[in-house]
């Protein structure tokens, strides 16, 4: 009798445990440079979906550069661009051929002017996105750093992962909000810029 009880206990805690668990929830990724502090992973279509539900609750940030958003596009649901790099157009990196990517040093002082000025707090769920997960992931920790505690990132991010064979090999078309199917646009609204005097 003792085990029948308890066995239906333990399948009713299944049960619950299956239904209470977050509905917003990647798996760890493999690779070490997009693990985060928190430990809190979402694919482009959950963090969507995560923006669609919770709406104002949630913020959205791409910290990605601007001249990347220009160029490649960005979600149109997203609340703000933030960069966690900007080009330095002083130096030039040889062995990657382009201009050399630096910290941008306002980064941590806008994400606390825009929590102040949207009344929120350190504690708000946060998505971070970037090119594809790396980025996004380096930002995460900084703002772990200084105390954020609820930092989702987007795991394939804005392009998503490069294919590693096929006649794609080299191509971001593995994954990532552009290859979901996602709305984005090449056209920024003003209210998404990093000004700050916005």
């Amino acid at each position: 009798m003792f085990n029948l009880a308890m066995r239906e206990l333990l399948l009713v805690a299944a049960l619950l445990f299956t239904f209470i668990q977050p509905a917003f929830t990647a798996e760890k990724p493999e690779n070490a440079k997009k693990q985060t502090k928190a430990g809190l992973y979402l694919t482009a279509k959950e963090a969507y979906a995560m923006k669609e539900k919770l709406g104002d609750k949630v913020l959205f940030i791409d910290v990605r550069t601007p001249a990347e958003l220009v160029f490649v596009g960005s979600p149109v649901n997203m609340d703000k661009n933030i960069p966690l790099l900007t080009l330095d157009y002083t130096h030039w990196d040889e062995r990657k051929g382009k201009y050399k990517k630096v910290f941008n040093p306002d980064f941590v002082s806008q994400f606390d002017a825009l929590i102040h000025a949207r009344k929120l707090t350190k504690d708000t769920p946060i998505i971070l996105l970037c090119r594809s997960g790396s980025r996004s992931a380096k930002a995460a920790n900084l703002l772990s750093s200084h105390n954020y505690s609820k930092l989702y990132t987007v795991v394939d991010g804005f392009e998503g992962d490069k294919a590693t064979k096929g006649e794609n090999k080299g191509k971001r078309v593995v994954n990532g909000w552009k290859n979901a199917g996602l709305p984005w646009s090449y056209k920024l609204d003003r209210k998404h810029s990093n000004l700050l005097t916005n």
